[in-house]
């Protein structure tokens, strides 16, 4: 139950540090989605030991410290106890589609570049061995609007998103005539994978948390440009 991962690639220099709370992933599922989190935590040997707690039944494969140590608490091929309710492109069940990763953060300052540093190693070798596509890596929250808002603000996607790790949003700078409508919002988000069923409000705030956290007040032009299919070039 506790064996370290066959496969030696996987969580390569992480430290082995098993959790008891994980299953097996249900309806023979595999992993296409990673889900970033941030621990919330004053520091990471206190959320190692949570992640590790039969009481609080949560987990997740992986934590990395503000420092850049890693540890794998689960195998990439169980399933990780992390994501809880919520749906993304209409399908449940993210722990069975996911991997998750957990970043030593307390949500209100900047991701360090030790951490970062790691989580790019490691995204590059989830992503291979699960032939996971970079629109697959996802926050928390953009699973879970309103009820989770990790890995929030202070993250830095734009930096994943220049190695290939997180998709890549061009905005359609061109589009200049937007009917601004929650109508046209809701079609575009949809279309981008946030089908979770919440209110205007818990859905403009995940969206923010993802494209444009420093956005404010009611829905804007600037909230629907980077929800828009680039230009085709010709």
């Amino acid at each position: 139950m506790y064996n370290r991962p066959e496969n030696t690639q996987e969580g390569q220099g992480a430290i082995w540090h098993p959790s008891p709370n994980f299953g097996a992933r249900r309806d023979d599922l595999r992993p296409h989605l990673v889900v970033l989190h941030y621990t919330a935590m004053d520091s990471a040997s206190a959320a190692l030991e949570r992640l590790c707690d039969p009481q609080y039944e949560v987990s997740a494969h992986y934590l990395i410290g503000s420092d850049g140590r890693l540890w794998q608490m689960v195998r990439e091929a169980e399933r990780a106890w992390h994501a809880g309710a919520g749906e993304w492109c209409g399908q449940d069940d993210i722990n069975s589609r996911s991997i998750g990763i957990e970043l030593d953060n307390r949500g209100n300052h900047p991701f360090s570049a030790p951490q970062m540093a790691r989580l790019e190693e490691l995204l590059h070798g989830v992503l291979s061995r699960w032939d996971i596509s970079p629109s697959g890596v996802i926050g928390h929250s953009c699973m879970a609007p309103g009820r989770k808002f990790d890995p929030g603000p202070r993250f830095d996607w734009e930096r994943l998103a220049r190695q290939g790790l997180s998709e890549s949003v061009c905005p359609a700078q061109h589009a200049q005539e937007i009917d601004v409508s929650m109508d046209l919002f809701r079609r575009l988000v949809r279309e981008r994978g946030f089908t979770a069923d919440v209110d205007d409000a818990a859905l403009l705030n995940a969206i923010r948390l993802r494209f444009c956290p420093w956005q404010r007040g009611p829905l804007t032009r600037k909230d629907l440009l980077p929800l828009l299919p680039p230009v085709a070039q010709a």
